[in-house]
Formats: C-alpha cells, sequence, structure tokens
C-alpha cells in the first residue's frame, strides 16, 4: 500500500470540507493510505511580504513529512505550487537552506530536499493509472458532460509544479474519461476563476467568474468539474451574487473525488455531494450498472501515456 501525509491546508477545512470528505474515502477505497500530521499553513499569504517566513512555514510541513519517511498529497492546487515553490527555492539556495534549517533545529526538525509533493490528481493518474481506476469502476458514467477547470497554481510556472503541460494538460480529462465522464473542450480550462481579484476588486471578479460560468454554458456541459477550493468557493459566491439565473443551464458543480467516488460505488453522501453549491446531485443521475467506461464515453478513445517531465515542462 502507498501511504502519504495528507495535506489539507486551510481552505479546504474551512470552506470545502466535502472536499477532504470525498478525497479520504476514495483514497481509502483504492487502498492509498493517508496520514494526519500537524502541518501549518502553506505560507502561501506570506509569500510576498513575508518571504523568509513563507520559506520556514513551507519548509517546515516538508521537514514534517521527512521526519516521518512520507511524501505530501496535497488536495489544494494552491498549495501544491505554495509547496512546490519553496522546494525549488531551497533545493537551489544552501544559504537560505542552512538559515531555515537553523530555526526548524530548535523544533527537532530539518529540511533535506527528499520529500515529493504531489496533487491528488498526479497520484491517481502517475502512480495508480487511469487504467487501473478504469478496471475498478462499477458504476460508470454515461452522457455527463463536465467542463474540467484545470487550475492556475497547479499548471504554472510548469517547471516548478510539473503536474502537466500548461499549454495542453489532458490529466484531468483522461481522470474523467477514466469513470466514463465526457470532459467537453471548453474556452475556460486555462482561465481563471477570479478568486484573487474578490477582495481587491469583485465588480472584476464577478465578471471573471460569470465568463467562466458562460463558456461552460456554451460548451453545453452539465456540470462544472473543479478541484481547487478557491474557485468552489468562487463558484458559491457568484451564485450567492447572481442567483440560479446567472448558472444558465449548468446543472452543478462537482469535485473529481466526488465523481471517482461515485463510479467506485460509493453513495452521494458519503462524498459531501449535497454540500457543494450549487447542488450536484443530478450528477448520480447519469450512472449505469456494469459496462466499460472508456466505451461509455467514447469507443474509439485511447488513454494517453503519461509524458515525462521533460517533454511538458519544456515551456514555463
Amino acid at each position: 500500500m502507498m501511504n502519504y501525509a495528507l495535506f489539507t491546508g486551510c481552505q479546504i477545512p474551512e470552506n470545502a470540507p466535502q472536499y477532504e470528505t470525498a478525497a479520504r474515502r476514495v483514497l481509502g477505497a483504492l487502498e492509498v493510505g493517508v496520514r494526519d500530521l500537524p502541518f501549518n499553513c502553506c505560507g502561501y499569504p506570506m509569500r510576498d511580504m513575508y518571504f523568509e517566513s513563507f520559506m520556514l512555514a513551507s519548509a517546515k510541513n516538508m521537514a514534517l513529512a521527512e521526519s516521518k519517511g512520507l511524501n505530501i498529497l496535497t488536495l489544494c492546487k494552491c498549495c501544491l505550487g505554495t509547496l512546490k515553490r519553496a522546494q525549488t527555492f531551497l533545493n537551489r539556495h544552501g544559504n537560505l537552506r542552512t538559515l531555515v534549517n537553523d530555526i526548524l533545529g530548535r523544533e527537532g526538525l530539518i529540511y533535506s530536499g527528499s520529500c515529493q509533493v504531489e496533487h491528488l490528481q498526479s497520484v491517481l493518474y502517475h502512480q495508480l493509472g487511469v487504467e487501473m481506476i478504469s478496471d475498478r469502476v462499477v458504476r460508470p458514467f454515461s452522457g455527463l458532460k463536465v467542463a474540467a477547470m484545470y487550475g492556475c497554481h497547479a499548471l504554472r510556472p510548469s517547471r516548478v509544479t510539473g503536474f502537466d503541460n500548461p499549454y495542453d494538460p489532458h490529466i484531468i480529462d483522461d481522470l474523467l474519461r477514466a469513470i466514463g465522464v465526457e470532459s467537453v473542450p471548453w474556452e475556460g480550462r486555462l482561465k481563471c476563476c477570479g478568486a484573487p481579484l474578490r477582495h481587491k476588486n469583485p465588480a472584476l471578479s464577478l465578471t471573471t467568474i460569470q465568463e467562466r460560468i458562460d463558456e461552460c454554458d456554451q460548451a453545453g456541459a452539465q456540470v462544472l468539474g473543479v478541484d481547487c477550493p478557491h474557485t468552489l468557493e468562487q463558484i458559491k459566491w457568484a451564485l450567492d451574487n447572481l442567483g440560479a439565473e446567472g448558472l444558465g443551464s449548468i446543472r452543478g458543480v462537482a469535485l473529481y473525488p466526488q465523481m471517482l467516488g461515485l463510479a467506485l460505488g460509493l453513495e452521494p453522501r458519503e462524498l459531501g455531494l449535497d454540500e457543494n453549491r450549487p447542488r450536484s446531485g443530478c450528477v448520480a443521475n447519469f450512472l449505469q450498472q456494469g459496462g466499460s467506461p472508456a466505451e461509455a464515453t467514447n469507443p474509439s478513445f485511447k488513454y494517453r501515456a503519461a509524458l515525462p517531465l521533460e517533454h511538458d515542462l519544456h515551456m514555463e
């Protein structure tokens, strides 16, 4: 069994607990072990104001995981980008690592650089594989069209995050197809949801998320697929401000582990679907019993092999 230290970050426990609930249930069903460590904030809020504090916060998290011989599995893509950025700085600058370790040493910790940081979707795709996931599906989806948002912090800068090709990503699309979901092409898949602007320029932030919702609607998707707690909160905020009519024909928003859990045979209440806003109960209506997930979406579909990072990461 693979084992990871689960890093939930600050946003998910506070604003998207269903993300953690679904992830734990799915990982358990796929026999991936997770341990809870006394992690602190990833450091993102301090990154551009107090650089050394940001580095120390990130380094402590990785040092904690190293002390248990574990790699980190993150759910939040902002946390992924933050931890990977700190890791890059620490591995490149020995004087910075010395400064950080001098402080960590007071708590009996040391950062060596041995800890790997991976997002949930990276673990599912690279460590388990889409074919293995497809083989474990007992209730593939049929007829469900999802517009997937990849998330800014996971894709860029690609040389740091190593998540996917920032200009032509495919991991999420392949994971969706593995459970029978049709991942529709749409204009907003690589764009920002507007969450960073919400407290500085709420009007522009609302316009930005409205554009994503309109693009999703125009693509014919029934559900917007997100895996960033900031985007999930942004859509909830848009619903409060725009009302249901502002969502067009979109029938719900769903996290990938929620959809995966349903396909693995778990029940909606186990995955926190009723906690999403807008509600996502409609997703379960597209489940079928038995059959091949790949055939349900496209009979000619072939899974794309994982590309080596040097191929995917040749551009920032």
